[in-house]
């Protein structure tokens, strides 16, 4: 196998530092050519030191001249700003590039690398919800693959392998429930920030992990899916799987069924993105059924948790409206996060945006970005009304 060369965005987040693990394990299959951070200098320098990467971003301008006093003396090119993050994913010196930026910054890198030609491994699903039929369309044009790195839609990508001329009838996204599985509203009036960063399975980030809490996070793969697999909303089904053993399924034309399980680990997914169509020998925990005697199942609940039920909204009517929950969503979960507003409230917000944004039907890149400016400028005033 001939050395990957990775440009890893967003490399001190949850993804970014299980990527690195992955790739520390893996010598001979990859290298590190790019790092980038937003906020977090510190750990950004660390990993630079260790993986000698050639070039890194930091995103926050004022931090560029401590990074560069700690790394330039080790040759390593230091860079800051949306432009640097953007443009160093063209370098001639990487192979594939590992999006694990959080939310809408993903886009504009990821539309840049694809336009150069360098195959993505995503694990910014914000990416394909804004702008999945422009994201789509180029990597079409420029024979860019997109491995997903998500652990449902990996599921979905490892059970279609060796089944392209077989038509699906249908794929289900599992969901694990998230900390407020079962519960009413009533009790979601009154949840806080500590208990909604309480994921039962899964280490995530904190936005992520809200969105999780809320079922956005699923209401965004669902959107992400139709990209990823060019499905119709009634092809793209969730059912909430509390073990968070099966990953996702796929359901052919046939009646059968294949599914992806594995423990909640997200080193495999992003592996297996990186180092696609091999699978690389790892030493990852391994399954044991015999402790999970029981697997059980249990229909999403779209009326207490209306973030699923606007995603499905969204994707069904089209144009920007994904853009416009996504921005929304982005706004609101922050709020939220510094007890601006409550836990259903991030809800009402996002609703209220989809009435208030102007529906744009064929929207192209300039017009992503004023629908992301306008959901946000709403957004903010909605939370300045509840505060």
């Amino acid at each position: 196998m001939t050395k990957k060369r990775i440009a890893l965005l967003g490399s001190t987040g949850s993804i970014g530092t299980q990527a690195l693990d992955v790739l520390s394990a893996q010598p001979d299959a990859f290298t590190v050519q790019v790092l980038t951070a937003q906020h977090n200098a510190d750990l950004l320098i660390q990993q630079a030191i260790q993986f000698r990467p050639a070039e890194v971003v930091i995103g926050n301008e004022e931090l560029v001249s401590k990074v560069k006093i700690a790394l330039e003396p080790l040759g390593i090119r230091v860079y800051s700003g949306p432009e640097a993050l953007a443009s160093v994913v063209e370098s001639d010196s990487v192979d594939l590039v590992l999006t694990a930026l959080v939310g809408y910054s993903g886009l504009l890198p990821t539309l840049r690398a694809i336009r150069a030609g360098k195959a993505i491994a995503l694990a910014n699903k914000e990416t394909l919800v804004v702008a999945g039929a422009l994201v789509t369309q180029l990597a079409r044009e420029h024979q860019v693959p997109i491995f997903p790195v998500d652990s449902e839609h990996s599921a979905i990508f490892q059970c279609l392998v060796g089944e392209e001329n077989n038509p699906i009838e249908k794929i289900i996204l599992t969901a694990s429930g998230g900390p407020f599985r079962g519960k009413d509203r009533a009790y979601l009036s009154t949840v806080t920030r500590a208990q909604a960063l309480k994921h039962p399975n899964w280490s995530m980030g904190a936005k992520i992990t809200i969105d999780s809490a809320s079922l956005m996070n699923k209401g965004l793969e669902v959107i992400e899916a139709k990209w990823l697999f060019d499905l119709e909303p009634s092809q793209i089904e969730v059912i909430v799987h509390p073990q968070s053993i099966i990953h996702s399924l796929v359901q052919f034309e046939d009646g059968s069924l294949k599914a992806q399980l594995g423990l909640p680990d997200m080193r495999l997914p992003i592996q297996y993105a990186l180092a696609y169509p091999q699978r690389l020998k790892a030493d990852f925990p391994r399954f044991d059924f015999a402790q999970y005697p029981s697997l059980t199942f249990e229909p999403a609940d779209t009326q207490t948790f209306r973030n699923l039920a606007l995603a499905y909204e969204a994707l069904a009517k089209g144009g920007n409206s994904a853009c416009i929950i996504n921005a929304a969503n982005e706004v609101a979960v922050a709020a939220f996060l510094q007890d601006e507003i409550s836990f259903l409230d991030m809800s009402d917000v996002i609703e209220t945006c989809t009435a208030k944004v102007a529906f744009i039907e064929n929207p192209q890149y300039t017009d992503y970005v004023e629908t992301d400016q306008e959901t946000r400028r709403i957004a903010a005033e909605l939370i300045h009304e509840k505060v």
